[in-house]
């Protein structure tokens, strides 16, 4: 099956449409499957620890295998049917894995509310796309959090998937969003989520281990292209890169900190408890509403080099 052909539609649709409000997807679906399974797999499994670990570890393999399975059956009957139906299919699922425009639009709505003055709009807009509690944050707490996001979902929302699909097509592509959507639902550390989102957070990192470093050096690369810190860049990634309890998630942020000459990260509260984490990147400047947008130009050049980069390795396998 040509797998390049259907990621480039992807890649073009994603650029034009983004994620059209009321149109059925992918992840939504994923996300209601989770919610399901966790319902009833806690009904099942014992209350112990190890039963919420073994509870997490079933609805793992099941969200992940059963689409993923499921995808690569129905891929495959399209091309027996036709091949273009086969590239409509297929083209219409790699778009749907991939989320840059929509990162751009949501991470831009904050900007223009903090540029409006709309401090209670900002804080509304960036509890969107951010998992952290924003109720209380100032301007430049909105302004941190949603560069942040821009910047590890850059690796998580473009780059990774990118890695998947060309890897392993559509169906690889969407075993990665699973376990990128399992995590975001389960893999907290909190009482609730301790054991039965153990296995899930640990698949996530190891998933996310390449393409995330992947991201952080083409980031890099896009801040040279950009007229950016590129230098600054790679060396708060040098520095930084290990600075998060997560071993990937100050990958980007570390890199997008240097790019801009920003401060990044620093204690942030989640479910009502405050989460202690290391600073990235240097206090050079205040960080400042434009800066979202700055994170987006590194987004979009990083996400067109991957893509490029990417690319080019599968026309050489």
């Amino acid at each position: 099956m040509n797998i390049l052909l259907p990621v480039l539609i992807g890649f073009l649709l994603d650029l034009l449409l983004g994620d059209p409000r009321g149109m059925p997807h992918v992840v939504r679906g994923l996300g209601r499957m989770i919610a399901w399974g966790e319902g009833a797999l806690r009904r099942l499994f014992p209350k112990t620890s190890r039963g919420e670990y073994g509870a997490g570890l079933v609805l793992t393999l099941c969200v992940t295998l059963l689409p993923s399975i499921c995808a690569g059956g129905a891929l495959w009957l399209c091309l027996w049917i036709n091949r273009y139906l086969y590239l409509a299919v297929a083209g219409v699922l790699c778009f749907q894995l991939l989320a840059a425009r929509s990162l751009c639009e949501e991470s831009m709505r904050v900007c223009r509310r903090l540029r409006e003055g709309d401090l209670p709009g900002a804080r509304a807009a960036v509890s969107m796309i951010v998992g952290r509690e924003t109720e209380t944050l100032d301007e430049a707490g909105v302004t941190r959090a949603a560069v942040e996001t821009v910047a590890e979902n850059a690796s998580d929302g473009v780059v990774a998937p990118l890695f998947f699909l060309l890897l392993g097509g559509a169906p690889l592509g969407l075993f990665y969003k699973a376990v990128n959507t399992l995590d975001s639902m389960i893999g907290y550390k909190n009482e609730r989520y301790l054991y039965f989102g153990r296995f899930a957070a640990h698949l996530d990192d190891l998933c996310n281990f390449i393409p995330s470093r992947l991201c952080a050096l083409l980031m890099v690369a896009a801040a040279f292209l950009l007229g950016l810190d590129g230098r600054g860049a790679y060396r708060i990634w040098r520095r930084d890169r290990r600075k998060h309890p997560s071993p990937n998630s100050a990958q980007t942020e570390a890199a997008c900190a240097g790019a801009l000459g920003v401060r990044l990260g620093g204690d942030a509260t989640y479910f009502g408890v405050v989460h202690h984490k290391s600073s990235l990147g240097d206090d050079t400047r205040p960080i400042d509403p434009q800066d979202i947008a700055a994170a987006n130009r590194l987004m979009w050049v990083a996400s067109a080099l991957a893509l490029i980069l990417l690319g080019l390795w599968r026309l050489a396998l």
